[in-house]
C-alpha cells in the first residue's frame, strides 16, 4: 500500500517538475509581451492561427500563447495569472485535471488553455454546473477573449435552434453539461442536416469536474415520449405497502438503502392482490410497483431526498442541496412517491434517446477539468476518462485551522453545541458559515439560532433565489449563514473589513457527508488565498454515516467512560474512523458507477452504429444503393426461410405470398417462376423483378423526389425501431439482475441478449425499408416526419415540463377493404403499408 502511495506522490512530483519547466518558458516571454502595444498584442491571435495552419501544433504555440493571454488579462481584467495558474493551464492543455484549492482562480487559469485550443478553429466548450455560472464566466472572461479577437457563445436552455447553432459556431462556447448532452441527443434526432446545432466535439474544459463526471455520472440524460397509464397500479401498491410492518414484512439494509419483502410480506401481497405467485412473469409490473412503493416509503424521505411544491414532487440534489425542477425519478419511483404523498400521479414516460455523462464526455477529442477536490477520486478519473489528477500547489501557504471532529452521543447534544459555538463566535464578530447535509438540518439549526436571538440567513433549496445576495454578505463581520451543500461550489465568500483580525471565516459542519470531497469543499470556503480561517465538524453517533458504519462500539466506549451528552469526544482516531467509513462509501459508489458504465457501454456501441447510419442518410445525396442492398438482404432472408431442408419441403406458395405482400403486386412473381430453380437463382429472379418495379417508380416520380423518398423511409424505419429497441433494452436491464440467482453473470447475459436484440432490430429496419420502398404510395406533399415528439427529462435545469403532443389513433380499416384515399386499391396494398 505504501509503495502505491509513494508512486502516486512521485507521479505528482514528476508532473509538477514538468509543468514548472513549461511555466519557465511562458514567463520568459513576459517582458516581450509587456512591451507590445495593444494592437500588436491583439494581432498575435491571427499570427498563431496562421502558424497552426502551417503545421505548428498547439503545444508548439503554448509558451507564446499563454504569455499573450497573461498580458491581455492584465490589461483587460486587471488580473495577472500567477505561476501556479500557468501550471494549472498547462495541465488542462494536456487533457488532465488541475486540482486547485478554492480561491486559487480556476476561472482565470482556464482562459490560457481555452484561448490556446480555440486557435485551431475547431471549437472549445467550457462546461459549468449551472447556467448562472456559465453566464457569469461567459460575460467576464468573454471580455478578454473578444479583446484578443475570438468569438464567444453562451448556450442556454431557453435559446432557439438558430441561436444555439450560432453559440456553437463561436470559437469558445460556455454551456452547462446538461444542455450539451441534450443538444447532442437532439442533433441525432433531426431530419435535415441543417437542423443540427453542434459541431464535432473537440476540446472541453469542465469546471467542477468531479461534480459533473463523478457525482452526476449515474444520471442519464433522457429524451422521452409518453408511455401507457400505470397510475392505478401505484395507488394500489401504495395502499398495500402502508399496511406492512418492518422486519415482519420487509427488511431494510441501511448501508445499501435496499428494501426487500420477506416471505411473510410476499404471502401478504399474494393474498392482497388475489394471485398465486408474485414472481410469475404475468405479474412483473405489479411486483415492480410494490418494490418501488416500498422504496418510496422506507428509503426516500420528505425534505431530505425530495420536497413537495405546488402539488408536485421535486427532487433535492443530494450533493448540492438544490431543487432539481423538471427532473423525475425514473423506473416508476417518482410515481410511487406521488402516490405516497397523495398527489396526482403522472404517467411514466418512454425513452426515445438517452446517454450518460460518462459516455458523452468520452466522445471529445480532448477532455480536461478543474476542481478543488479530485485527488480522492483519482483512480476513477484515470480508469474511466483517461485523465490524470495533478495537484497544483497554492500561490500562498494555507493558513486555515482544520480542527479534529467533535463527536456527541446524540443529535440533540450536537445541535445544542453547534448553537453555543455559533453564539460565541457571533458575539466576537467572527462570520460563520454553517454547512448542513439536508434541508431539514438547516431548519433545525435556524430554529435553535432564533431561540438564541442570533440573526442569520438560511440558504437552501427552498430559498435559493437570494443566493448571490446571501453569499455576498456571508463574509461580513458578525454574519451567520446556514447553507446546504449548494454553498460549496462556484461561490466566493470574501472576508469583510476587520474579519481577518478575528481569525477569518469560521466554517462549521453539522454532519459528515458520505463523500470526503463534499466535506473538503465546505472546508475550502474558509482560509482562501492564504487568509486565516477555521473549520470544525460536529458529529453525533445518531448521524446517518455513523449509524450505517458501526457507531455501536464508540457508543459503548462513551457510556463506559461515563460521558454525558454535553461532553464530546475530540480525537484524531475518531476522525480517521469517520474517514474510513467515507472511503467505504466512496468505494461502493465507484463500483456502482463502473458497473453502470459497463452496462451503458452495450447501448453506447449500438447508439454509435445507429447515429452514424442516420448521419449517413441525412448527409448523403443518394441512398438508392443502401435501399437496394436492404431489399436484396430481405429477399435472401425470405428465400432462406422458405427453402429449408429438402426441395420437397420448400414452401414456394408462402414465398409468393410474402413477395406479393411486401414487395411486388400479386402475380408479378409466382410459384411457376420459382420452381426448378436453386435458392440463389430464385433470389436473382425476384431481385430483377424488384429492380424493374423500382425503376418504374423512379421514372414516375423523378430521380430527385425518389432520393428524398428513400431518406424519408430510412429515417422513419430507423427512428421507429430504435425507440422501441431502447425501451426493450431498458426493460431487459431492469430484470437482468435476477439472472444472478441462476449462477450466471447478469452483465454478460445483458451483453449477449442486447446484441441479439440489436441484430433483430437491424433485420426489422431492413424489412421495414424494403416494404416501404416497394409498397408505399408516395404523396405529393412528400416530407420527412418525426416519429414522436420528445421531451428532455432534464436532471438539473429548472425548466417546466413541456406539454405532450396528442397521439391520434388511426381509423380501424380492414386490410382487404378499399383504401379510403380513393385509389381503388385494397387498403393493405395502399396506405395500409405506408401508414
Amino acid at each position: 500500500m505504501l509503495n502505491i502511495l509513494n508512486k502516486m506522490f512521485d507521479f505528482n512530483k514528476k508532473e509538477l517538475k514538468r509543468l514548472e519547466k513549461k511555466a519557465d518558458t511562458v514567463e520568459a516571454y513576459a517582458s516581450q509581451m509587456e512591451a507590445l502595444p495593444d494592437d500588436a498584442l491583439k494581432a498575435k491571435t491571427e499570427e498563431f492561427k496562421a502558424r497552426f495552419l502551417k503545421g505548428e501544433t498547439v503545444d508548439d504555440l503554448l509558451p507564446e500563447a499563454f504569455a499573450v493571454v497573461r498580458e491581455a488579462a492584465r490589461r483587460v481584467l486587471g488580473m495577472y495569472p500567477f505561476r501556479v495558474q500557468i501550471m494549472g493551464a498547462a495541465a488542462l492543455n494536456d487533457g488532465n485535471i488541475a486540482e486547485m484549492k478554492t480561491g486559487e482562480g480556476k476561472t482565470l487559469t482556464s482562459t490560457l488553455a481555452v484561448y490556446l485550443n480555440a486557435l485551431t478553429g475547431k471549437g472549445v466548450h467550457v462546461v459549468t454546473v449551472n447556467e448562472y455560472l456559465a453566464s457569469r464566466d461567459a460575460t467576464e472572461m468573454g471580455e478578454l477573449f473578444a479583446w484578443l479577437g475570438l468569438t464567444v457563445g453562451l448556450n442556454l436552455n431557453s435559446l432557439s435552434k438558430d441561436e444555439k447553432r450560432e453559440a456553437y459556431a463561436a470559437d469558445i462556447t460556455y454551456s452547462t453539461n446538461n444542455e450539451l448532452g441534450f443538444d447532442y441527443l437532439r442533433d441525432n434526432m433531426v431530419l435535415y442536416k441543417e437542423e443540427r446545432v453542434q459541431r464535432p466535439l473537440n476540446f472541453a474544459v469542465i469546471d467542477e469536474v468531479d461534480s459533473i463526471l463523478i457525482d452526476e455520472a449515474r444520471t442519464p440524460l433522457i429524451i422521452s415520449g409518453q408511455a401507457g397509464k400505470t397510475a392505478q397500479l401505484y395507488v394500489q401498491s401504495n395502499a398495500f405497502v402502508r399496511m406492512l410492518k418492518a422486519e415482519d414484512d420487509y427488511n431494510y439494509d441501511e448501508s445499501t438503502k435496499g428494501v426487500t419483502l420477506t416471505e411473510n410480506g410476499i404471502e401478504k401481497a399474494e393474498r392482497a392482490f388475489g394471485i398465486d405467485n408474485l414472481f410469475d412473469l404475468t405479474h412483473v409490473r405489479l411486483n415492480h410497483a410494490i418494490n418501488q412503493s416500498l422504496k418510496a416509503h422506507v428509503s426516500m424521505h420528505l425534505d431530505v431526498d425530495y420536497v413537495v411544491q405546488e402539488g408536485e414532487v421535486v427532487i433535492v440534489d443530494g450533493f448540492t442541496g438544490r431543487l432539481m425542477k423538471g427532473r423525475r425519478y425514473s423506473d416508476g419511483l417518482h410515481q410511487a412517491i406521488e402516490a405516497k404523498e397523495g398527489l396526482e400521479i403522472q404517467n411514466e414516460s418512454m425513452t426515445m434517446a438517452t446517454i450518460t455523462f460518462q459516455n458523452y464526455f468520452r466522445m471529445y477529442q480532448k477532455l480536461s477539468g478543474m476542481t478543488g477536490t479530485a485527488k480522492t477520486e483519482e483512480e476513477e478519473f484515470r480508469n474511466i476518462y483517461n485523465m490524470d489528477v495533478i495537484a497544483i500547489p497554492t500561490n500562498k501557504p494555507i493558513a486555515r485551522d482544520d480542527r479534529p471532529d467533535l463527536v456527541y452521543a446524540s443529535m440533540k447534544g450536537k445541535f445544542e453545541a453547534v448553537a453555543r459555538d455559533i453564539a460565541e463566535r457571533h458575539r466576537a464578530g467572527q462570520p460563520v458559515l454553517v454547512g448542513t447535509v439536508a434541508i431539514e438540518t438547516s431548519e433545525i439549526i435556524s430554529t435553535l439560532l432564533t431561540k438564541h436571538k442570533i440573526p442569520h440567513n438560511v440558504l437552501n433549496a427552498k430559498n435559493h433565489e437570494r443566493e448571490a445576495e446571501i453569499i455576498a454578505d456571508a463574509g461580513k463581520k458578525g454574519a451567520v449563514t446556514i447553507a446546504t451543500n449548494m454553498a460549496g461550489r462556484g461561490t466566493d465568500i470574501k472576508p469583510g473589513e476587520g474579519v481577518l483580525e478575528l481569525g477569518g471565516l469560521a466554517v462549521i459542519g453539522t454532519e459528515r457527508h458520505e463523500s470526503r470531497r463534499i466535506d473538503n469543499q465546505l472546508r475550502g470556503r474558509a482560509g482562501r488565498q492564504g487568509n486565516p480561517g477555521v473549520t470544525q465538524f460536529y458529529l453525533s453517533l445518531e448521524d446517518d454515516l455513523m449509524r450505517r458504519f458501526g457507531s455501536d462500539n464508540m457508543k459503548s466506549m462513551m457510556t463506559k467512560l461515563g460521558m454525558d451528552d454535553s461532553q464530546p469526544i475530540q480525537s484524531k482516531i475518531v476522525s480517521r474512523a469517520v474517514e474510513s467509513a467515507q472511503k467505504r462509501v466512496e468505494g461502493n459508489n465507484f463500483d456502482a458507477r463502473k458497473r453502470l458504465l459497463q452496462y451503458d457501454d452495450v447501448l453506447r456501441q449500438q447508439r454509435e452504429v445507429i447515429y452514424n447510419e442516420r448521419q449517413d442518410v441525412i448527409e448523403s445525396e443518394n441512398m438508392r444503393e443502401l435501399v437496394e442492398s436492404m431489399i436484396r438482404e430481405s429477399i435472401e432472408h425470405a428465400v432462406a426461410l422458405h427453402t429449408q431442408g429438402e426441395e420437397t419441403d420448400w414452401n414456394l406458395g408462402s414465398l409468393e405470398d410474402y413477395i406479393a405482400a411486401n414487395m411486388l403486386d400479386e402475380g408479378n412473381v409466382t410459384v411457376s417462376d420459382l420452381q426448378g430453380k436453386t435458392p440463389e437463382a430464385m433470389i436473382d429472379t425476384i431481385y430483377e423483378a424488384v429492380q424493374e418495379r423500382y425503376n418504374e417508380k423512379e421514372e414516375q416520380l423523378t430521380p430527385e423526389r425518389m432520393r428524398e423518398f428513400e431518406k424519408v423511409i430510412l429515417l422513419r424505419s430507423i427512428d421507429t425501431k430504435w425507440i422501441d429497441h431502447i425501451d426493450a433494452m431498458d426493460q431487459l436491464r431492469q430484470g437482468i439482475h435476477l439472472r444472478a440467482y441462476g449462477q450466471t453473470d447478469p452483465l454478460r447475459e445483458y451483453q449477449q441478449e442486447g446484441f441479439a436484440m440489436f441484430e433483430d432490430m437491424v433485420v426489422a429496419v431492413r424489412e421495414d425499408v424494403a416494404k416501404y420502398a416497394m409498397k408505399a404510395e408516395i404523396r405529393s406533399n412528400l416530407q420527412r416526419e418525426e416519429v414522436a415528439k420528445g421531451q428532455a427529462v432534464n436532471p438539473k435545469e429548472e425548466a417546466a415540463p413541456k406539454k405532450k403532443a396528442p397521439v391520434r389513433k388511426a381509423e380501424n380499416i380492414g386490410r382487404n377493404e378499399p383504401c379510403p384515399c380513393g385509389s381503388g386499391k385494397k387498403y393493405k396494398n395502399c396506405h395500409g403499408v405506408a401508414n
